[in-house]
């Protein structure tokens, strides 16, 4: 046989289109050739591909070898094509038995000894292959990623003569076995409790309900008031991820990991760039795209330290993100689509020096207002809740850990009843309402209805943000097991606007 259909995968953003490797062996002068629209490191597969073989004792065809990837169109890049090319050139010289190709495909990287290793994006393709009905072959690096889609049958070898000794029928590979998780059994004991955070109870009151709500969250105040150990402990606050939303979350970290971490692979993410971050790091991008800290938090929280550092125009490109729940990206050649769907929170200083108000401040009200003004107004607006945490008052270090407060597990449960009435109301998380689902489930009397227009008229809240606070109190009022919104409710989530408030003072005394 001198033609050889081989199948694999290549990887497009979360996505996994399937590349049909042909493989040619004429007489003419020894040479290798790869069409198909391959980058580099594909063209470069050849010569590993030749020293894998030769290495493992393979016969190296001394002819002519032409390789398409098809469709011609799809960009290829990355070494996952080592070991479909392999096969293909070992079935074409017919040094392996062809009849078993059409039912498999396969996925890695050859070692100059063939040896495989573990490539980025196994998860989407084991899920494309699963849907194609064929069974998957991938390095032992991905053996664990690849167990947790669990209705695939994916093997895993060690080197191509693993792969070609299954072929031949002389020996079997090992399947990839499913992770099972036992929520109860695999969560850890909480290591960073509610009650190491000192005071601060109504800041512990915000995360409760952003935790509840999957509410966007600012924390704005002086250094070292706790803003950070707070938004740390929001994570530990939250329910495990379904299968699917782990699953989700696993394919995208594949994208940039060869192994992922699966001890409680179901905890949603906690990712936390540095201010410095560009804008390609924060939402993703690069001539060959990957995914950016946002897809990275996906399911999970993102957190946004010393917010007015980050640049103003990275800070914007999350506008749109965190309404469409996705990012796409657009290059010359693709167009490649992340999913985004994270909360959001961030802590910031109230001025440059750290101190707006008291002994410390040391500037004056135009200079503040030129330091937020580092903020869009239109990013402000994404945020539910914004909340002062003060220093705190004399005598507080010396409190117990018994006047601290609920504990993460007290917390973590009520923040699970709340969302548990949420989904049976609506079938999703109060944050995620539409217009129309808020218009449904946010019903206010009269006299409410009227409460609630003189605040926003007296705070000058857009209708965006009037929307975001019947939400909160919807939040709150899940919170109290509550079916109908009532003033308290709205009193209480109104007063979650730390950020407006400030803005209003700072432009009375302009």
């Amino acid at each position: 046989m001198t033609l050889a259909i081989v199948y694999s995968r290549a990887s497009i953003g979360v996505e996994a289109p399937l590349v049909t490797i042909e493989v040619h062996i004429s007489n003419g002068q020894p040479r290798l050739t790869i069409v198909g629209l391959p980058e580099a490191t594909v063209k470069e597969a050849g010569d590993r591909v030749r020293s894998a073989l030769i290495n493992a004792n393979f016969i190296y065809p001394p002819q002519r070898i032409t390789i398409n990837l098809a469709p011609a169109d799809l960009p290829k890049e990355g070494g996952r094509f080592d070991l479909p090319i392999a096969i293909g050139i070992l079935a074409a010289s017919g040094q392996i038995d062809a009849d078993l190709l059409k039912q498999f495909e396969f996925l890695g990287e050859l070692a100059l000894t063939g040896h495989l290793r573990g490539v980025h994006g196994a998860i989407p393709a084991v899920i494309s292959a699963e849907k194609s009905k064929r069974q998957m072959i991938l390095a032992q690096q991905n053996a664990n990623e690849a167990a947790l889609v669990s209705n695939a049958t994916t093997y895993f070898a060690k080197s191509l003569l693993d792969v070609v000794n299954m072929l031949n029928k002389r020996d079997k590979l090992p399947i990839c076995q499913q992770v099972l998780q036992n929520s109860a059994e695999n969560r850890p004991l909480v290591s960073r409790d509610l009650t190491d955070i000192i005071g601060q109870q109504h800041a512990k009151r915000a995360l409760t309900i952003a935790a509840a709500g999957q509410h966007n969250l600012l924390f704005l105040g002086p250094p070292g008031t706790g803003k950070t150990m707070l938004a740390s402990r929001l994570a530990d606050l939250l329910p495990e991820m379904s299968d699917e939303e782990a699953i989700e979350t696993a394919s995208v970290t594949s994208l940039v990991q060869n192994e992922l971490n699966f001890q409680n692979w179901k905890q949603r993410p906690f990712r936390s760039p540095h201010h410095s971050a560009s804008m390609v790091a924060l939402v993703g991008g690069g001539s060959i795209p990957k995914p950016g800290e946002i897809s990275l938090a996906h399911n999970g929280v993102l957190f946004l330290d010393e917010l007015p550092e980050f640049e103003r125009k990275v800070l914007d490109a999350l506008r749109q993100p965190l309404e469409a729940g996705e990012i796409i990206i657009s290059r010359a050649n693709a167009k490649v689509q992340f999913p985004a769907r994270f909360q959001l929170i961030a802590a910031m200083n109230p001025s440059p020096t750290g101190h707006y108000q008291g002994t410390h401040n040391r500037t004056s009200p135009q200079q503040v207002m030129r330091y937020l003004n580092r903020l869009s107004g239109p990013f402000l607006d994404r945020f539910d809740l914004s909340i002062e945490v003060p220093l705190l008052p004399q005598g507080a270090l010396q409190s117990s850990s018994e006047n601290r407060g609920e504990t993460t597990e007290q917390v973590r449960k009520r923040v699970f009843f709340a969302r548990k009435m949420q989904f049976e109301r609506a079938g999703k998380i109060n944050a995620q309402l539409t217009t129309r689902e808020i218009e449904r489930d946010c019903n206010l009397s009269a006299q409410d209805a009227l409460f609630l227009e003189n605040a926003l008229t007296k705070l000058g809240l857009s209708v965006r943000a009037y929307h975001r606070i019947l939400k909160v109190a919807r939040t709150i009022a899940d919170l109290a097991g509550e079916k109908e919104i009532k003033q308290i409710h709205l009193a209480e989530a109104l007063g979650y606007r730390a950020m407006d408030r400030l803005l209003q003072r700072l432009q009375g005394e302009s």
